[in-house]
């Protein structure tokens, strides 16, 4: 057996020029997503709050992308299911309660928006719509904006595999394209559009779609977060260097309800749904640092009760917040009397 060569011997986050305190940073990100995924379920079943759109099964891939991107200068259009995204980049458990819990504090937008309607300007979030695919278009806007102005920024936009055959789609992809814009299109594929499995919505891949607007197209599995990470990590090189956009389709799992609105077993079996459960990248990631020695069982503990503990200090300061007054409804959507035109 030939012996490995000093960069086999690396391990998979050392050769991505990842460390290990940020592959052990990456890992509670994940978890916490997760955490606050399942207890704002539980909120919502309890009739504390009135709905969520979940994304457990899909913190890996999001949290992989965020660190593979500028977490300081870029600019991000993430979707609906995003919090393992949105906390990577620097929102809060308070903010994102303040969200769930529709009150007036939310920095999202006031309470005015449903829960995963992301938006915050000091993270350069760009506030999302309920139209699905809309913020593909407006992605690229940004990414124009980018290279006008010589930024050596990009921008980056997420959606599920429903939302790639929207007009938005490809009228986002047409546009970058012919102008080779730095936006990096990462399509969150976890197998539904709702109550529509990805057998009646495409025929063939998402990734395979970027050849006909003219730049690459990769599919990556979504549950691995170095794959993930591989591949923003060269999507953005390529787009800071002029070289247009990149498509990326993460391969993932829904392992929760479209919303609380949503019975998912009426289109899909439980044992699907735990078949799938068996991929689940969280967990996958946690045996990797243990085997690394960069994690343990007992430090996995300590997190899991320090970020419990979180949740509790968000969820009572969200509760006890002040929902927004009825006349706020009309600020920001006229001008004031006096305001300069």
């Amino acid at each position: 057996m030939n012996a490995k060569t000093p960069l086999e011997q690396k391990l998979k986050h050392e050769q991505l020029g990842l460390s290990d305190q940020k592959v052990v940073e990456m890992y509670k990100y994940m978890l916490l997503a997760r955490k606050l995924d399942e207890r704002i379920l539980l909120l919502q079943r309890a009739g504390k709050i009135n709905f969520h759109v979940s994304g457990i099964g899909q913190e890996v891939a999001q949290v992989a992308a965020a660190f593979a991107l500028d977490r300081e200068r870029d600019y991000f259009l993430p979707y609906y299911r995003d919090y393992g995204f949105v906390l990577a980049v620097g929102m809060t458990l308070k903010e994102l309660m303040l969200s769930s819990f529709a009150k007036a504090e939310d920095p999202n937008s006031g309470g005015r928006q449903m829960p995963g309607h992301f938006g915050s300007k000091r993270l350069r979030i760009v506030t999302g719509s309920s139209p699905v695919t809309t913020q593909v278009p407006h992605a690229v806007g940004f990414a124009l904006a980018a290279k006008m102005q010589k930024k050596d920024v990009v921008s980056f936009v997420t959606f599920g595999e429903g939302s790639s055959n929207q007009g938005d789609f490809h009228e986002g992809c047409n546009f970058a394209g012919v102008q080779k814009l730095p936006v990096i299109i990462m399509c969150e594929n976890n197998q539904y559009a709702i109550s529509v499995p990805i057998h009646k919505q495409l025929a063939g891949k998402v990734s395979d779609r970027a050849l006909g607007y003219g730049f690459p197209g990769v599919r990556v599995d979504g549950n691995d977060a170095f794959e993930v990470f591989a591949a923003v990590k060269e999507a953005r090189e390529r787009a800071v260097r002029g070289e247009g956009p990149t498509l990326i389709e993460a391969m993932l799992y829904r392992l929760s309800p479209h919303s609380t609105s949503d019975n998912d077993l009426a289109y899909r079996t439980k044992e699907e749904v735990e078949e799938n459960r068996k991929k689940d990248g969280i967990p996958r990631f946690k045996q990797y640092l243990i085997e690394c020695g960069l994690w343990s069982e007992e430090q996995d503990a300590a997190l899991s009760k320090e970020l419990a503990e979180q949740l509790k200090e968000a969820i009572e300061y969200a509760d006890r917040a002040p929902f927004p007054k009825p006349e706020d409804t009309l600020l920001h959507v006229y001008a004031d009397e006096g305001e300069e035109k």
